[in-house]
């Protein structure tokens, strides 16, 4: 399978284009930028950062930013990945950095599923459980950010 992904046209015009190849490389940096900026935001308001501004304002629209920088990184990736996807299967930089990214969503998707967020969403005061989740996410997304840096290293 992942030699047919290889092979597939996409993937051909990207191992044929370096200037193709570079445009995807800087919209993957300029995605994560928008995810990692905005939920580092996100995060240091819910811990108490710039209380100034109403997070019930700030959360919805950081919380969509950050979905936007996760689907545009996503699809990013998955382009780069295909270029090498034999090698890139191996490396264990890229398997870290997908199981950080992976837990990075599933903190996120369970704070959005639990009271807690609907509670910070109301102007009510955060609670330590979604102050964990920040705390979560604020370990998570960097280190999903030096496992990719570490790919090309390997």
């Amino acid at each position: 399978m992942l030699e047919w992904l290889g092979g597939l046209p996409f993937a051909l015009l990207l191992q044929r284009s370096s200037t193709l190849y570079l445009l995807v490389n800087a919209a993957h940096i300029a995605a994560i930028g928008l995810l990692v900026g905005t939920i580092v935001s996100l995060d240091l308001r819910m811990l108490g950062a710039f209380r100034a501004v109403p997070l019930a304002v700030l959360a919805p629209f950081l919380s969509r930013m950050a979905a936007s920088g996760l689907a545009l990184a996503i699809l990013t990736g998955f382009l780069l990945f295909s270029v090498r996807p034999l090698e890139y299967a191996t490396n264990p930089a890229l398997q870290a950095k997908l199981c950080l990214v992976a837990l990075g969503v599933l903190n996120a998707l369970w704070l959005h599923a639990g009271r807690h967020w609907r509670d910070v969403l109301s102007g009510q005061q955060v609670r330590a459980v979604a102050r964990l989740h920040a705390l979560a996410s604020l370990l998570l997304w960097p280190g999903a950010i030096v496992a990719g840096r570490w790919i090309g290293f390997l």
